[in-house]
């Protein structure tokens, strides 16, 4: 991690404290309702709970500046924290509002507006969704329709939204809306930040393949936005969503994978293979570990090389779409391998009679009792914030020149 002898015993100490710190306040029903979890989200009152313990820590946004009430620490650090949570089990937080809307409030905010907002997404007061992807619009984003006609001093709104995660529990959205159709399509775009609790807002469910409930579709019938909602300017919206898009593609992905990774080879290695032998006998077996090791790996260098570019403040540009891909991609692999793995233990119905609520118990290691509904939910981890396809579009076009 780093060649100094000094360096290398200060960021051990800090790995200390992090674990310490972990194992004190990690109580065991938010490391239950993680290991739970069927999609990358955990249900928001244990997501919120945890949040609030790190928050009264100074802990909840450790990649924020610090005059925001981030922590100063350096991407090593970062990773270490990161890592320490992946291991130890830890809920995941909502990235709607720490990771994506609030940089966006820092750069393109009014002092206002940075004044009322961060405080509130830091604490978790707001708990935010994501007004995107249309009905017609999804990874071709520019061509959203979703109206904003100006009246007085707001916006009346009039349209839908789709694939809005969390639309069910959240009191704030950012949204991209259509306020011209004059020029290139990508112009005539603004984003507001709003209440969901306006009147004429009406939310849908979209239950996913798994069975769960973190998709919505949101109609707005005639939404009064007030102007004092637009983040940066009118008709320059398109701006700040690329810029938010940045940092939702180039979420943290080598932590987690890591941690996944360890849990399913400590399950390969407890599973007979015949003749006294265990999973990891098995050559086929071997090799995909050793490959997906190899990935994760990787992945981890590049996310270093990232985190310290937007340490100097640069953004994460191209790159963040190389890590989507790569990230989203070796998720998959490892849900595949987790569902091969189990074996019939994985069998979609062991997974539904649980969640309908049935007493038969589960038959089969407790760790697979969630393989299926997570490789069902992963499918969606390469289409959603821009699929997979217009990622490679966009590293050909920015790194290759094509």
């Amino acid at each position: 991690m780093t060649a100094d002898p000094m360096q290398r015993q200060g960021l051990e100490a800090f790995r200390q404290e992090v674990r310490g710190w972990i194992a004190a306040n990690l109580t065991d029903d938010l490391r239950d309702a993680a290991a739970r979890a069927t999609s990358v989200f955990v249900d928001k009152p244990h997501a919120m709970a945890w949040q609030a313990i790190l928050h009264r820590h100074g802990w909840a946004a450790p990649h924020w500046p610090r005059e925001y009430g981030g922590t100063g620490w350096d991407e090593t650090q970062r990773h270490i924290f990161d890592s320490e949570l992946a291991a130890a089990g830890a809920p995941s937080l909502s990235p709607m509002g720490l990771r994506m809307v609030a940089p966006c409030i820092m750069r393109f905010g009014t002092p206002e507006q940075k004044a009322h907002y961060l405080p509130r997404i830091l604490s978790g007061e707001d708990f935010w969704c994501q007004g995107y992807s249309e009905p017609q619009a999804g990874s071709d984003l520019a061509s959203l329709s979703l109206r904003a006609e100006r009246d007085s001093e707001d916006y009346v709104l009039n349209g839908s939204k789709i694939w809005t995660t969390h639309a069910h529990f959240a009191n704030r959205m950012f949204c991209l809306v259509r306020t011209s159709r004059d020029g290139r399509p990508q112009q005539g775009i603004t984003f507001l930040l709003l209440d969901m609790a306006l009147p004429g807002i009406e939310v849908r469910p979209i239950l996913t393949l798994s069975g769960d409930h973190d998709f919505n579709q949101v109609f707005f019938d005639n939404v009064r936005v007030p102007q004092s909602g637009r983040l940066g300017e009118e008709d320059q919206g398109w701006g700040v969503a690329k810029y938010l898009l940045e940092f939702e593609r180039s979420a943290a992905y080598a932590a987690g994978l890591t941690a996944a990774l360890d849990r399913l080879l400590a399950s390969a290695a407890a599973r007979d293979f015949g003749e006294g032998g265990t999973l990891l006998d098995d050559p086929a077996i071997r090799r995909r570990f050793a490959r997906l090791y190899t990935d994760v790996h990787a992945i981890h260098a590049a996310e270093q090389r990232m985190m310290a570019a937007i340490a100097r403040g640069r953004s994460p540009g191209p790159a963040s779409s190389m890590l989507k891909v790569q990230g989203t991609e070796a998720q998959q692999r490892i849900q595949e391998l987790a569902v091969d793995i189990a074996g019939p233990y994985a069998a979609p119905h062991q997974f539904a009679a649980r969640a309908a609520g049935s007493n038969l118990p589960f038959v089969g290691p407790e760790d697979d009792l969630t393989a299926s509904a997570r490789y069902f939910n992963g499918r969606a981890a390469s289409i959603y914030g821009g699929s997979n396809e217009i990622q490679r579009n966009i590293m050909a076009k920015l790194m290759l020149g094509l």
